[in-house]
């Protein structure tokens, strides 16, 4: 005897529950409350699970029977007439739902030709495997599964054309790319979610070489004719925004150029680019810590006699600056208000970003990698047409990946190009690539796909051939001019005495243990004094007793809080984080001695 648990409840039990079962899944057929259900048998806990929660992710599958599918070449030909839709098909248990618990209990196929007696399902397509961005990855069948995953995860990361109307949305932290372009190799997955709308990326010449060592590992070499002409090139928005706040004793914050009795007053020149109602002006270029709105505060602390005196009246400065390492021109500016009645600034700034060294770019096979050099175009190696690559990547990212796929899309990409037509790559039915290879020598080129190249330095011919073609690459969000951290000594921690942390914030890097050992090994041991010195503070320790001393330089007097004064004092250098453990140590009545040695 069975139990029976409804959406983890327990409900009764049953007799026999592979009956049950049966019963329950053909009467559920049609019918719209029943149709709605999914159950499991665990036999090993003689437990029957039927779930009918909200939100649960359901996906279409094929019945099928005695190793034969239910949906017939008839009921194609009906779709196809537009005689039956999908319900129909729903509604007479040729396609039924199932979720993540039903589909413990199938053998689902891939292929219709797969079917055996022991299938309880078929997929509709054996694409239907993948997600929406896994299969826009072009020849997918020919990679494995990690490189598709990561694959999946970059064409979101891509730099495209995000939404239609993004000069009328105040984003933040986004990118346009400039030119973009519809990929020559593509999936019918393109067509579905319209991606020739808003694509993401350029038909790129790329040629698989070693160059100078400056695409060592994964790092590209990019042609610095082809940024010239506008390869990948992008424009950064950011928003920044200011509020007139109300506060309790009907204080409120004020939108304009502060006066100059204002505390926290900055130079003159720092409100230069505001205008009379203290926003900054369209089209102004701006730099880190320049005002773009000004905007005063009501003083932090008021007393209970101090609304009479002069110092309550004084206002502070609190006006919107752009953050560190940032600028840019404004965009646009917004005036308006909230729900509360409170004024609202909103501004965008817009900065051109050309390709640089440090950003990131990747084709859609999970091949990602940062530029590693930019090269003058007429340094770039060129084939025996003279065609010069736009990218150069490195051959040693292959073996190791086996990303046969992104080999396989250069080749597909060079026919679509020399040919003007679209090369469908859809997963599991792709264009062959014998015949992809046919239609390349009747183009004129090897039917591998290399060429002859000649060195652009010295116009030698290299010895081996290089493999070349066209493909699909995409820039990536992640930017080296909004990763660059730089400082020198600044804020610290008011608890440790140790630098803060974070770029946005001016905060300083972390050296870890890894980090030291290359400081060692580049021989550069005596900056570690400096790295690991950002707390230093020194300490006056009684050598009698081992405990903090004091040094009042003041009054001239050094002693022991427990010897006295009559004991040795020396000052000894350490760490504040040390000392304060020390401090917390104490108040654990745990007593910590300092044992001092001399150095020498």
């Amino acid at each position: 005897m069975a139990d029976v648990f409804l959406d983890n409840r327990y409900i009764g039990n049953v007799d026999s529950p592979k009956e049950f079962i049966a019963n329950v899944r053909d009467k559920r057929v049609g019918d719209k409350l029943l149709g709605s259900i999914n159950l499991s048998y665990e036999e090993r806990l003689d437990e029957i699970y039927i779930e009918s929660s909200k939100g649960r992710l359901r996906r279409p599958l094929i019945r099928a029977k005695n190793g034969k599918s239910s949906f017939t070449d008839e009921h194609l030909n009906k779709l196809i007439n537009k005689e039956i839709t999908w319900d129909n098909l729903v509604n007479d248990g040729i396609i039924e739902y199932l979720d993540a618990l039903e589909e413990e209990d199938t053998l689902i196929a891939l292929k219709e030709e797969d079917l055996t007696n022991k299938h309880t399902h078929l997929e509709i397509s054996p694409v239907v495997i993948l997600g929406l961005t896994t299969s826009l990855i072009p020849y997918s069948n020919f990679g494995s599964s990690s490189r598709l995953i990561r694959g999946s995860k970059i064409q979101k990361q891509s730099v495209g054309l995000y939404a239609s109307n993004f000069l009328m949305r105040m984003d933040t932290d986004v990118s346009v790319l400039h030119y973009p372009e519809r990929p020559v190799v593509k999936s019918f997955m393109h067509d579905v979610m319209k991606y020739d709308k808003h694509p993401a990326g350029h038909n790129v010449v790329i040629a698989l070489m070693s160059f100078e060592g400056y695409n060592m590992e994964d790092a590209i070499i990019l042609n610095k004719g082809s940024v010239q002409r506008g390869l990948a090139r992008s424009t950064y928005f950011r928003p920044y925004d200011a509020e007139e706040l109300r506060y309790s004793g009907g204080l409120t914050d004020e939108i304009h150029i502060p006066d100059k009795e204002v505390k926290g007053y900055r130079a003159e020149k720092d409100y230069k680019y505001l205008e009379k109602d203290g926003v900054v002006y369209n089209g102004a270029e701006l730099r880190e810590d320049d005002v773009i709105i000004g905007r005063t505060s009501p003083p932090r602390f008021l007393g209970e006699l101090e609304e009479f005196s002069i110092a309550a009246s004084t206002r502070r400065e609190s006006s919107a600056t752009i953050r560190h390492g940032e600028g840019g021109v404004v965009d646009m500016v917004i005036i308006t208000e909230n729900e509360e009645g409170n004024k609202i600034v909103k501004i965008r700034l817009r900065e051109q970003r050309i390709p640089e060294l440090g950003d990131k770019f990747a084709s859609r096979h999970g091949q990602k990698g940062v530029v590693g050099m930019i090269v003058d175009e007429q340094n770039m190696p060129f084939s025996a047409t003279g065609i010069r690559p736009d990218i150069i990547f490195s051959p040693h990212s292959i073996p190791g990946r086996m990303t046969i796929s992104h080999l396989i899309e250069v080749v597909a990409g060079k026919v679509g190009s020399l040919g003007g037509r679209y090369v469908d790559g859809t997963t599991f039915d792709v264009e062959n690539e014998a015949d992809l290879r046919k239609e390349l020598v009747s183009l004129g080129f090897k039917e591998n796909g290399t060429e002859i190249f000649y060195n652009g330095m010295s116009g030698e011919k290299f010895r081996a051939r290089i493999f070349v073609g066209s493909m699909y690459y995409l820039r990536l969000k992640h930017m080296v001019a909004n990763k660059l951290h730089a400082r020198a000594s600044g804020r610290i921690q008011l608890l440790t005495r140790q630098p803060i942390e974070g770029r946005a914030r001016g905060g300083g890097l972390r050296v870890g243990e890894m980090e030291k050992d290359c400081f060692v090994a580049h021989g550069a041991s005596l900056m570690l004094k400096e790295r690991f010195d950002s707390d230093k503070t020194i300490v006056h320790v009684c050598e009698k007793c081992g405990m903090l001393a004091i040094n009042d330089t003041f009054k001239g007097v050094r002693h022991c809080l427990k010897c006295g004064s009559n004991v040795e004092i020396t000052s000894v250098e350490l760490s504040y984080a040390f000392k304060l453990l020390m401090d917390e140590l104490k108040s654990l009545c745990v007593y910590p001695r300092l044992v001092l040695k001399s150095k020498y």
